[in-house]
């Protein structure tokens, strides 16, 4: 069914919005009237298992008018085929492999980026980096090329890593705007929204829980003394829900057993994501969510995840961390150490990429 306004469109996302009443920086304030402005969005790697629901729901989404998917698998033109019998306005076109790239990219205000291989039990997000780095760089390398000035919102992991190649990518192109650059952690807040409403006997629907750092491992550090509404909290509950925060994935695949990892779960996140950088984009005030962007807000890391708020041009400002309780500021200091190598280790990647053979 087309879902209508805001209020229909995002009743999947209800469980993060917050009225602006309630905190005047909400993360997920509420429209004050429907936006009709449409966008064009690419999906990258749209016949896997993050990019297959992830199109679904961006095509049911309102602010979208056209929708470009993209895989190096052929069976993306059965996803194509499969989405336009869905009875919403979006149209939906399908392209393969790189001959096609053009095609699919050129006009698109956004793109998302889910291509690359999951991870499977044993494996950490580091041990997907030598196959998902040289994926990131040559779609990026093509946005670069076919449709500069587009928001680009990276999902493949490890994204510590993925972003920062982006990065240089972009750079090297003579393209890059930090506005416009984003590493997609939102999954984190909406594990921690779940889990915390969950723990605490609280409504999901008034949940909202920063999620800072990177997005693996101990760098995800949810502020959990930022809670709102306020919870108390004992101090094994705070590291016993900080921990499951952190390792939520691995929960995801030792689950599956090796038939894959956070696809749906990842997906609904990511088309939250998207969904706020086009209202931003079309000047909805008050579009708030934590992204892994370049950064100033901890000195000595160049990029780092916080709130930042979304609009026309992308990422309109880059929130600082507020006050942080001792767990907190212990946790910030453990993880930095990790996350600035992983940065470190993307930027290596892209200005020294492996040579073909």
């Amino acid at each position: 069914m087309q879902l209508q306004g805001r209020q229909a469109s995002r009743a999947g996302f209800a469980g993060q919005r917050v009225h602006v009443s309630q905190r005047p920086n909400a993360t997920r304030a509420r429209r004050a009237m429907p936006v009709v402005e449409c966008k064009r969005v690419a999906v990258l790697g749209a016949a896997g298992g993050i990019g297959q629901p992830l199109s679904l729901l961006l095509k049911m989404n309102k602010c979208v008018t056209e929708l470009a998917l993209y895989d190096v698998a052929p069976v993306v033109k059965g996803v194509v085929a499969d989405l336009s019998h869905c009875n919403t306005p979006v149209q939906v076109s399908g392209h393969v492999g790189n001959a096609e790239l053009e095609a699919c990219l050129t006009g698109c205000e956004l793109v998302v980026v889910p291509a690359g291989v999951p991870r499977k039990p044993g494996m950490t997000r580091d041990d997907l980096f030598n196959i998902n780095a040289g994926i990131v760089m040559n779609l990026v390398g093509a946005a670069a090329k076919y449709c500069p000035k587009a928001v680009i919102e990276i999902i493949s992991n490890p994204v510590n890593s993925t972003v920062p190649i982006a990065s240089e990518v972009l750079k090297a192109a003579g393209v890059y705007d930090p506005k416009k650059l984003l590493g997609v952690t939102t999954l984190d807040v909406v594990r921690a929204n779940t889990f915390v409403a969950a723990a605490k006997g609280l409504d999901l629907k008034e949940v909202d829980v920063p999620v800072v750092g990177g997005h693996a491992g101990k760098t995800i550090l949810p502020l959990l003394s930022q809670t709102v509404p306020s919870i108390t909290i004992t101090d094994a509950e705070r590291k016993a829900l900080t921990q499951r925060i952190q390792e939520a994935g691995t929960e995801v695949v030792e689950a599956k057993a090796g038939a894959g990892s956070a696809t749906l779960s990842m997906a609904y996140a990511a088309a939250r994501m998207a969904e706020s950088t086009l209202l931003g984009m079309q000047g909805e005030p008050n579009m708030l969510e934590c992204a892994f962007v370049q950064s100033d807000v901890v000195p000595g890391c160049p990029f780092f995840a916080s709130r930042v708020q979304l609009g026309p041009e992308g990422v309109v400002k880059v929130n600082g961390l507020g006050p942080l309780n001792d767990f907190e500021k212990q946790a910030l200091e453990d993880m930095l150490p990790e996350l600035k190598a992983q940065i470190e280790k993307g930027i290596h990647f892209a200005k020294n990429p492996p040579k073909n053979e």
